[in-house]
């Protein structure tokens, strides 16, 4: 993503693999003017700070593409630390993000709080940093309040665990649907173009036409 065209706005990422789920925190920044957000501070806040003071830019913005704990475990310590406003997911996902304690409890993950965002992302809404404007898609399935950031000149997406290389996200949670997400990937994700590259969750990212061509999940093979 830091090769662009000289025609588009220049972007920078940078992953940092969080919490024994090895979730994609991703650093995503402007180059022109090095203001940066966090997507998905899951946990391991430290070594988000960290990466952070390596890409050597300024956090304006936490965003969430979803409510699961591996996602969501460090937002809340992470906005007290930066002093920065929480974005996402869909309000839907409210019932996650009232329950991270109880969650982490499960897996054994502590040190964790709940929290609600400063602003509940829709459908058609837009989020920016920087000079980069990122359009939001409501794409449940995987969880009720799951969301995709787009951004179109880039021809970008950060899909949290919508899509994968080679799978999709799992549906066996509450207020998970399959069907409700498959159909989610081929009507909102699909139409944007085979060109668009993605980073996802978790694991190495891919495009939309890669997925659409061998992802079985999408081929009907699965």
């Amino acid at each position: 993503m830091t090769e662009q065209n000289q025609t588009k706005a220049k972007a920078g990422a940078m992953i940092v693999p969080v919490t024994p789920f090895e979730q994609n925190c991703t650093i995503l920044w402007c180059e022109a003017t090095r203001k940066a957000i966090v997507i998905d501070p899951g946990g391991d806040v430290p070594n988000i700070q960290a990466a952070i003071a390596q890409a050597n830019v300024t956090v304006e913005k936490i965003w969430l593409t979803h409510g699961h704990i591996d996602h969501v475990g460090g937002a809340a310590e992470l906005r007290d630390a930066l002093k920065v406003p929480i974005e996402g997911p869909h309000v839907a996902d409210k019932f996650l993000l009232d329950n991270v304690v109880a969650s982490g409890a499960r897996f054994g993950i502590t040190g964790v709080r709940d929290f609600a965002p400063d602003r509940w992302l829709e459908e058609g809404d837009r989020v920016e940093i920087g000079e980069l404007a990122f359009d939001i898609f409501h794409c449940p399935g995987h969880s009720p309040g799951s969301v995709v950031f787009f951004n179109k000149e880039m021809r970008f997406a950060h899909v949290g665990d919508v899509l994968f290389n080679g799978s999709v996200g799992r549906t066996d949670l509450p207020g998970g649907s399959h069907e409700t997400l498959i159909r989610s990937i081929k009507d909102k994700l699909l139409p944007l173009g085979d060109d668009i590259g993605f980073i996802c969750g978790h694991g190495a990212g891919s495009s939309f036409g890669q997925e659409r061509m061998t992802n079985p999940f999408l081929t009907g093979e699965a």
